[in-house]
């Protein structure tokens, strides 16, 4: 053997070596995120505090781009999200996901906050504050939610979403001013274990197979130098 095919051998299996650190990794990563679901098979954010003087909290624009995958939206068990809010001044609460354009024409010329960012470690939301005067009708009336709950404690949605634009949106269920509210997200991804023990198992056999060339590499180069 050569000494290009040597150094060819040797590269290839450091190569796969990576990829098999990258595999391992991963599939250990989704196995502890299997670990992490809850019992309703839902992997979810930890709980936030958001609060703001005005009469709703909305989200950023949320982009869903199925493509080829828009047979997730009819499905019971994948690509689900759900979000719990819960007052936290005793209040009813309302939780609704609508279209984007939906919830911007609700909420045109009241005074409305969007949270722009949030950080997990430690716990921290960006707003933006948006002026107005209107006292929209009441969230349960606006009949523009792909889904909503409202009431006193806890309330969730669990929404099956198509390609769109999309804002989720908390508010006080009267409208009234000031919201203070606890809000949580979770997603169901029930094939998180099969893939992380698929990940390791290829990981495993990549490792076998870029240490055993570079194993081969060495040993042609000791045999070439002999």
């Amino acid at each position: 053997m050569n000494k290009g095919s040597r150094i060819a051998l040797a590269i290839t299996g450091a190569i796969a070596s990576l990829i098999a650190v990258a595999l391992v990794a991963g599939g250990a990563l989704a196995l502890y995120g299997d670990s992490q679901k809850d019992n309703d098979g839902y992997l979810r954010t930890d709980t936030g505090h958001f609060t703001a003087d005005t009469r709703a909290l909305a989200t950023d624009n949320l982009d869903v781009d199925l493509g080829d995958a828009d047979w997730l939206a009819q499905s019971d068990d994948l690509g689900r999200v759900e979000v719990t809010a819960q007052s936290r001044d005793g209040k009813p609460v309302f939780v609704g996901i609508a279209r984007t354009s939906d919830v911007e024409r609700y909420l045109a010329g009241v005074p409305y906050t969007t949270v722009n960012d949030i950080d997990v470690d430690p716990f921290s939301a960006d707003y933006e504050r948006h002026s107005g005067h209107r006292h929209p009708v009441t969230p349960e009336n606006a009949g523009i939610w792909v889904e909503s709950s409202q009431g006193s404690g806890k309330q969730s949605i669990d929404p099956k979403l198509d390609n769109g634009d999309y804002s989720v949106v908390v508010m006080n269920a009267d409208g009234s001013l000031g919201v203070d509210a606890d809000v949580s997200a979770g997603a169901k991804i029930p094939f998180l274990d099969e893939l992380g023990w698929s990940a390791i198992g290829s990981g495993a056999f990549a490792l076998i197979l870029g240490i055993g060339l570079i194993a081969l590499a060495a040993r042609r180069t000791r045999t070439a130098t002999a």
